[in-house]
């Protein structure tokens, strides 16, 4: 979801509180328990609890043309978004999108702080694709980062977007494209 559907969350809590060590992501760690671990102590020792978080997701857009393809997309199948953000980032944007599916985690919380996370499964997105797969389902997935590498490889498809030069360097199996126009245009050919 974040960095293809929507700005990264992360990013904009990072230029919010002007705390530059939160712009880490899984773009640049690829171990989410090392990097949500990071992130908590730097919550912790800045006091930023989950209401300051929501507060700024609330101000963010959906990333120009991802409406609109998502849109299109739902009118030709399913649209299901796997995602290791959290239940309780996710309803704002969520809400943009006309409430797609959100397949996520759940943070701990206990007084407004972010104590940790629970992780629904290890590899969610990749066991998930595999779950529709073997459902019979033909899966075609996007991502932008190391986490979702492995669900694009399981996909009967998987394109990067969005994706950082270190991602598109390490996996150039997986076609690499800037828009979502562009996006649509190869998820459509995918689905032919």
């Amino acid at each position: 979801m974040e960095g293809v559907l929507t700005p990264e969350i992360w990013i904009a809590v990072a230029e919010k509180t002007q705390i530059p060590e939160l712009r880490r992501t899984t773009r640049d760690e690829p171990d989410y328990d090392k990097l949500m671990r990071y992130r908590i102590e730097i919550l912790d020792r800045h006091g930023i609890k989950l209401s300051d978080i929501q507060k700024v997701i609330g101000t963010l857009p959906l990333l120009d043309g991802a409406k609109a393809m998502l849109d299109e997309l739902r009118s030709l199948t399913q649209v299901i978004i796997l995602s290791d953000t959290f239940e309780q980032f996710a309803q704002p944007l969520i809400r943009q999108m006309n409430w797609p599916t959100l397949f996520c985690h759940k943070l701990v919380v206990e007084n407004d702080r972010i104590a940790g996370y629970k992780l629904r499964i290890a590899d969610q997105k990749r066991k998930a694709v595999a779950a529709f797969k073997a459902l019979n389902y033909h899966v075609v997935s996007a991502g932008d980062s190391y986490n979702d590498t492995g669900m694009l490889a399981e996909a009967n498809a998987g394109f990067l977007i969005h994706a950082p030069e270190n991602v598109k360097q390490q996996f150039p199996q997986f076609p690499a494209v800037e828009s979502h126009a562009e996006l649509l245009k190869h998820i459509k050919l995918a689905l032919a």
